[in-house]
């Protein structure tokens, strides 16, 4: 029964852990279809197993996260820009407060990968190789910075060129 069990989580582990876009949903998803779904295995997590569920849907999380600051991403179909990273950063936090965690140094990684992409972009715009991919205006990824503890004069100059004219 405990193998049974073990196999069980796992499985639903591995189905957070590679979810959509929105893990969160899918971690809902598995603890209702493991406690409450009539069809069911009706089992009672522990805070153990809880928490490894939590991590699978936290990594997913941060993926998504990171995936559109990464410059090697820009010209894939999986590319949505930096706006969207923007707002997977605020549903990330968001998550992370619902299920009462804290970020584990994950806003560092987020800034961090923000300033190599403007570097990345801003010397792939100034040598021709490219337009702009930045989808959202100078405004919203000041914010989007200041949220990451980075204010915006310690950011590469000439960022603000790259970015969306506001409407």
């Amino acid at each position: 029964m405990e193998e049974e069990r073990t196999l069980l989580l796992e499985e639903e582990y591995l189905i957070v852990r590679h979810s959509g876009e929105i893990p969160e949903i899918a971690l809902y998803s598995t603890l209702y279809y493991l406690s409450e779904d009539p069809e069911g295995p009706h089992i009672l997590l522990n805070n153990e197993e809880l928490a490894a569920l939590q991590n699978g849907a936290l990594k997913r999380s941060r993926e998504i996260v990171l995936r559109d600051l990464d410059p090697a991403n820009r010209d894939l179909s999986l590319y949505r820009g930096v706006q969207r990273s923007l707002y997977n950063w605020r549903r990330h936090q968001a998550f992370c407060e619902r299920i009462g965690r804290d970020g584990d140094g994950f806003k560092e990684v987020v800034r961090a990968a923000l300033l190599d992409f403007f570097r990345r972009e801003l010397e792939d715009v100034d040598s021709g190789n490219r337009t702009s991919s930045i989808n959202c205006t100078a405004e919203e990824l000041a914010e989007f910075a200041a949220e990451l503890g980075c204010i915006p004069e310690n950011l590469p100059s000439g960022w603000q060129m790259l970015c969306l004219c506001a409407p």
